[in-house]
């Protein structure tokens, strides 16, 4: 038996419809029928509008009645449609008044802002057409994908390391060996080398709908693209142009299958998300969404109606509105429930910090409100702890002990030490014990520590560049910072001279040391594992070519890389002292301290001194750490041009040094087949370092 106030009420052509249900926002199958609700304050009226997929001219258009708006949402149950060919968007009516930042214009049709997919870019790369007038046409999904019984992963957040990717680049070269090329499926063939690695979290580049097209241009012949997708479309639907599939609408089954099978090989997902900006742009950008519904809601507006610009991308979500903040809350909640996510890194998360003015808050609600959501209450929340207003708080970002934060200062600290900067030593003393003066009061595991990301030089080009070289970016060298800490070891560029070969790799290992041994939690870009090359390019975001596309090839090239960075990997996950989230340097049960530095003296060391030389040792209580057995770990570095010769603490009777990793012989062992070393002095070559365990 029907409920009765499922019955329609009204007809118009072959559809009828009635009032419909306030929540959810979007388009939700129920009751033989699509549930349509969106917010507008100050719009006058709105028509849906609905489309056959790839026509034209509508099908219908509906006005929402009076009767069917309740408070400030509109919201109607529409019968006989076919969910499987239907698109819709809206129009809004009310007043135009661009200096009073009004924008309404019922001559357009924008998209809805909670819409689950998203016509127009199914393709990636196929041309729109521009004969459309609406192009990116909001899709009704059905959420009925079978998880069989997934569940999430729950590392604790110490317990992470965490690999970098963009879908599309991680397996788009045909040297990926991959079917599907440039995929989600594609990421699903890799999760053999993904556990190979030793990885157990992957961070994807944005995977929310994204034009690809936004100011593309042609550059002597090559088209560049809105390649990394920092400029969202709609936060709830997946960019279906990454999934094989999306030409039969199955785009959000195809990522949930990535999810599924990567939470079945214990890999959690953390999504890079960006609430700073829309694709909307400033006063001159296009007409697609949240300026046509409730422009004044949406941004972050001057007295004469401009867009405040502290993303750098022409506009500024207003994210502790009332009515944003519970949008991204409701799209977090979504993403987690329906496509079982485990984490967010917020891009230029500062912004969400700012009120209606622009001003910083302390007590930003959103940031609250996400840090004690229930829905989101095993989430990792991640902030990228600055914005491009100048506002930098690494360190200080707020965080109910909820929020990590990308350390910059991590990656600065390390690139200077490495290319030999003996003034960077006494800050890298901070920086390996986990960051304590950012984080007393969190937790080690707050720092997400990193030495490249996507932006910016990968590893083997931060020993190989001394300048960045985006001349194929075409904007005459504008783009990308100048300041990259970099070394080029003697050579700008790609070289024959295996001497300066030679030390670029060592380099590489050299970095991939110390953020392998430092505690917090360590974050890796995608092929910096095998010396992945963008040519040095440091602001890779507009291409879709080979300076973006990871060569596998690299990989049987630099072989010795990939084992030893997974080696490391394996040795960080077989002692937990490493991932301690505590701070803890005071004499444990063994009578020697947890954490302790040394120069080429044991004991013998000044956190206010620079060095170009220093030892670290990390003592493992087994009884703590839960562990068979006490393990002590000796870490030496050499930044130096000359080499040195490291006398090691003495240890107690009956252990003995074994060696774990030597980045100037190329070796690393996995655990438990370490080599045995012998003496009390460990020789470091030039640039060089090398990881002993005594047990």
């Amino acid at each position: 038996m029907e409920l009765i106030d499922s019955f329609p009420t009204n007809k118009i052509k072959d559809f009828e419809y009635r009032v419909g249900r306030v929540f959810p926002f979007g388009a939700t199958i129920t009751d033989g029928g699509v549930n349509f609700s969106v917010y507008s304050k100050e719009a006058t009226g709105c028509t849906l509008v609905l489309f056959k997929h790839g026509q034209n001219k509508p099908l219908v258009e509906i006005p929402f009645l009076d009767s069917f708006k309740i408070g400030n949402v509109y919201t109607m149950l529409v019968y006989g449609i076919d969910v499987e060919t239907t698109e819709y968007g809206y129009r809004f009516d009310g007043e135009y008044d661009p200096k009073n930042g009004l924008w309404f214009d019922k001559s357009k049709i924008v998209l809805d802002p909670y819409a689950k997919a998203v016509g127009g870019r199914t393709v990636w790369g196929r041309e729109r057409d521009l004969s459309k007038e609406f192009v990116h046409r909001g899709q009704i999904i059905r959420e009925d994908y079978d998880w069989e019984g997934d569940t999430f992963p729950l590392h604790e957040q110490n317990d992470l390391c965490i690999y970098e990717m963009h879908v599309r680049s991680f397996t788009r070269d045909e040297s990926s060996n991959v079917r599907y090329k440039g995929t989600f499926s594609g990421i699903v063939e890799k999760i053999p080398y993904l556990k190979e690695l030793g990885v157990n979290c992957i961070e994807l580049m944005p995977i929310f709908e994204f034009d690809e097209f936004e100011n593309s241009r042609e550059i002597d012949g090559k088209v560049l693209y809105n390649y990394w997708g920092y400029s969202t479309l709609c936060f709830f639907a997946p960019k279906s142009g990454y999934a094989v599939s999306s030409r039969y609408g199955m785009e959000a089954d195809e990522l949930k299958n990535m999810i599924k099978k990567l939470h079945k090989n214990g890999i959690e997902v953390i999504l890079d998300v960006v609430f700073n900006h829309t694709a909307e742009g400033n006063e001159k950008g296009p007409f697609i969404s949240y300026r046509g519904i409730d422009n004044r809601t949406y941004y972050l507006l001057d007295k004469d109606g401009n867009y405040y610009n502290f993303s750098g991308c022409g506009n500024t979500l207003n994210c502790n509105n009332a009515v944003v903040r519970n949008m991204i809350r409701d799209c977090l909640r979504y993403w987690v429930s329906a496509y079982h996510i485990d984490g967010f890194r917020f891009d230029l998360a500062s912004i969400l910090t700012r009120d209606e003015t622009g001003a910083p808050m302390l007590t930003p609600p959103l940031l609250q409100g996400l840090a004690h959501d229930p829905i989101l209450g095993k989430t990792k929340l991640i902030a990228e702890a600055w914005d491009a207003g100048g506002l930098y708080q690494v360190g200080s970002f707020p965080s109910w002990h909820r929020w990590a934060e990308w350390n910059g200062r991590y990656r600065d600290c390390v690139r200077n030490f490495i290319k030999g900067d003996c003034y960077a030593a006494p800050e890298l003393f901070y920086r390996i014990c986990g960051s304590q003066d950012l984080y007393s009061d969190r937790g080690a595991q707050s720092s997400i520590n990193f030495i490249t990301c996507h932006d910016g030089f990968t590893m083997m080009d931060l020993v190989s560049y001394n300048e960045k070289h985006n001349e194929q970016n075409g904007e005459e060298g504008r783009d990308g910072t100048n300041d990259n800490c970099s070394w080029n070891c003697g050579v700008e560029g790609e070289t024959s001279d295996a001497e300066i070969n030679a030390l670029r790799t060592r380099q590489v290992k050299n970095a991939m040391t110390i953020l392998l041994t430092s505690r917090g939690v360590p974050m890796i870009l995608s092929g910096d594992e095998f010396g992945n090359t963008q040519f040095g390019n440091n602001n890779a975001y507009c291409h879709d070519d080979e300076i973006s596309w990871l060569n596998w090839d690299n990989l049987e090239k630099n072989k010795d890389i990939f084992n030893f960075v997974s080696d490391l990997i394996a040795f960080r996950k077989a002692h937990p002292v490493l991932k301690n989230k505590h701070f803890d340097m005071d004499r444990n049960a063994t009578d020697y301290p947890e954490l302790s530095f040394h120069t080429e003296v044991p004991w013998q060391y000044d956190s206010n001194t620079p060095y170009h030389t220093i030892g670290y040792m990390f003592v493992e209580e087994h009884e703590k750490f839960k562990t068979k057995k006490d393990a002590f770990i000796y870490v030496g570095l050499n930044a130096h041009w000359e080499a040195h010769e490291m006398e090691l603490p003495i240890i107690p009777a009956g252990k003995k040094w074994y060696l774990v990793a030597d980045s100037f012989s190329g070796e690393a062992h996995k655990p438990g087949k370490e080599k045995e070393f012998k003496g009390e002095k460990l020789f470091l070559r030039e640039r060089s370092s090398a990881i002993l365990v005594a047990k």
